[in-house]
């Protein structure tokens, strides 16, 4: 298939990149409101043209462990749901960090806790960057803020977790998902070869040849020292990640006097807020994140030796604005404003807000 471009959903628009992509398989579950994910995987039925494996799994927790066994074979393998099935996960993600193995994991989210609303949300960023499962792992994460992004970042998650042999999430929300925009899809990629697996993932599990030691997938390790060897070595990765992979958006942050912090879909309305700010005479800038992890400290730290002052529109409590905070490190206030249970902020609401908070006339 050629590039084309189309006009479609998010959810949409992240099933078409994965087959055209060469991704290998792609295991889920149903969940509003991601569930056009694996209606259109159904519909597209690439396994009559690219060989792609298109399964609905039993539960979320049987996907994720075909996911897992997937992985270890050096496929490319994903899953996607939404946050109450992201949480009944988050076992074998632990599992998939633990083993080093490269897989991609959606998360359309919506709001909670619990089974919570259908509605979009925002308040799976703890569970998402610090470790929704047990044990020190990262997960590398994407915020698309636009269709075209849902469907760029399905190559860029695969690129990096083959990169870093570690899981690598896009995390969206219901907005982002359900929303209908203009995406130019990515020309036709053939699916790897057994031949070209063997020789990219050394460590998949397909069968021996040549002699070689068998290879072994697993997270478990009950000598104490080599466990903590372990540890070190996946901390060194991280680290490693964090110094060559943040990725974020400036907006009018040169000049700006308070600098807007956020992802996602609320980046989208925080940029009208800026244009509204720009014509009022206010010197309002926006900073928005891409990896949310690894997570762009250094660039806020820099902006606060000019700025007087941060705010961080959320829809949630007040999670990323914690990160946002330490950055920070207290230089310059840093406020955050949230709304929850689904319902969502206007641009003329986030302005109000920063104005209210900073005292701006």
């Amino acid at each position: 298939m050629a590039e084309e471009i189309k006009l479609m959903k998010g959810n949409e628009a992240i099933a078409h990149a994965a087959v055209r992509y060469g991704v290998d398989g792609y295991f889920g579950y149903p969940i509003t409101p991601q569930s056009e994910v694996l209606e259109t995987l159904m519909e597209l039925r690439p396994q009559q043209t690219t060989g792609m494996v298109v399964l609905q799994a039993e539960s979320e927790v049987a996907a994720i462990n075909m996911v897992y066994g997937g992985a270890g074979c050096g496929k490319k393998v994903m899953t996607s749901s939404s946050s109450p099935g992201m949480s009944l996960k988050q076992e074998g993600i632990s599992y998939i960090a633990g083993a080093e193995l490269p897989c991609l994991l959606v998360n359309v989210m919506r709001g909670g806790p619990g089974l919570g609303t259908i509605q979009p949300s925002q308040a799976d960023y703890f569970q998402t960057v610090k470790g929704g499962g047990h044990g020190d792992y990262r997960l590398i994460t994407l915020a698309p803020n636009s269709v075209q992004e849902m469907a760029d970042f399905v190559g860029l998650g695969f690129d990096l977790a083959f990169k870093y042999n570690n899981p690598a999430i896009i995390l969206a929300d219901g907005i982002i998902g359900q929303m209908m925009e203009k995406v130019r899809l990515p020309e036709q990629r053939p699916r790897r070869t057994e031949e070209e697996i063997r020789e990219e993932c050394p460590w998949a599990t397909l069968g021996r040849k040549g002699g070689r030691k068998p290879n072994v997938i697993t997270s478990l390790e009950l000598e104490s020292a080599v466990m903590e060897q372990r540890n070190n070595k996946f901390q060194e990765k991280y680290r490693n990640i964090e110094e060559h992979e943040v990725r974020y958006e400036a907006i009018q942050t040169e000049d700006a006097d308070y600098i807007l912090v956020a992802f996602g879909s609320a980046s989208r309305m925080c940029q009208k807020a800026v244009e509204i700010a720009r014509n009022q005479g206010l010197k309002v800038g926006l900073l928005r994140p891409i990896t949310l992890w690894p997570f762009p400290s250094r660039k806020l730290a820099e902006l606060a030796t000019h700025a007087k002052g941060f705010f961080v529109p959320e829809l949630n409590a007040g999670q990323m604005v914690e990160d946002v905070r330490l950055a920070i490190n207290g230089k310059v206030p840093v406020e955050h404003y949230g709304r929850l249970g689904g319902m969502l902020f206007s641009p003329n609401e986030i302005l109000e807000n920063l104005k209210k908070t900073f005292g701006i006339n």
